[in-house]
């Protein structure tokens, strides 16, 4: 053993994690026959709250990421999500290493959307639309705008004073930015978006551009939604919808209220096997979190 510390905060956790390095592991996660990542638990609490556990390992190493998620938080200067990712090697049952698990989520979440953005989206350039100002959609921000170089963002957001935060913190990092009040009008300028909200109802419901690539990540149970169901089905009809893993077949709120069979759309996993084509069409890309993400995140921050 060294003298590395094992248990890491959040900003010790970020460090660990830079976009482009957590986009190759998951790239290499996605190839690696060894990867097992049984369903996760998912324990409801009182109050509405639920524990999720979720473990994952490889040939070399095993995690489980340990979080509660309370949307009761949200607006609050409590965090949604609270936790933590306990990674052990293998071979000698050591635990290495203990990630936060809120950053974890959020720069995993945000690096699969920029993965899908890179393989499928027919316009990179932006301007990218972000709705949702908390903790997701600042990594999304940080995200595309780091490795898409995107240099202008749109920000919509039910609370004035977090989008207001989160635009000061995208012009800090030299960006243009801008709130705006309504997320569905902005749709018409941003061939970007990501949705990044407690998917408590529909943010989004008006028709995309063409060249539109719209990443949904804040809705993960069959209840959930963000998207509207006819925006859902053009998408499927007119364009190209995408998931991130098979699980997203019980899991796509957005897509199941829209009475879609989600499970004929591609993963991320065929897309990358398959070498798919960009469409040409509008894009939507439904991501629902796995264990797996975690997993590329926990061997991104072991290497040396």
């Amino acid at each position: 053993m060294t003298d590395v510390p094992i248990l890491l905060s959040a900003a010790q956790t970020a460090a660990r994690l830079p976009y482009p390095a957590l986009l190759q592991e998951i790239v290499r996660l996605l190839g690696d026959a060894s990867v097992q990542v049984p369903q996760r638990l998912v324990q409801p609490l009182a109050g509405g709250g639920s524990l999720f556990v979720m473990p994952a390992s490889d040939s070399r190493v095993a995690m489980t990421k340990l979080i509660t998620f309370t949307p009761a938080n949200a607006g609050t200067a409590r965090a949604t999500i609270q936790g933590d990712v306990v990674v052990f090697d293998i071979a000698s049952g050591e635990r290495r290493l203990v990630l936060d698990g809120p950053t974890v989520t959020a720069r995993r979440t945000a690096a699969v959307s920029l993965l899908a953005a890179q393989r499928l989206a027919p316009n990179t350039r932006g301007p990218l639309l972000i709705v949702g100002a908390g903790v997701q959609g600042k990594a999304h921000l940080e995200a595309f705008a780091e490795v898409l170089q995107v240099r202008e963002v749109v920000i919509a957001s039910r609370s004035g004073s977090s989008a207001q935060a989160l635009v000061q913190h995208a012009q800090a990092l030299g960006l243009q930015a801008r709130a705006v009040g309504d997320a569905n009008a902005a749709l018409a300028d941003c061939p970007l978006a990501v949705t990044c909200t407690p998917a408590h109802g529909v943010v989004l419901d008006r028709l995309p551009r063409r060249d539109a690539f719209i990443s949904a990540v804040g809705a993960f149970t069959p209840q959930m939604v963000e998207l509207g169901p006819d925006l859902c089905c053009h998408f499927a009809q007119q364009g190209a919808v995408f998931v991130d893993t098979a699980d997203a077949s019980h899991e796509a709120g957005d897509l199941l209220q829209a009475g879609l069979d989600v499970g004929r759309f591609a993963t991320l996993a065929d897309v990358l096997v398959q070498g798919t084509q960009r469409p040409a069409g509008p894009v939507l890309f439904k991501s629902c979190g796995w264990a797996g993400w975690d997993l590329a995140a926990a061997r991104t921050a072991l290497a040396p």
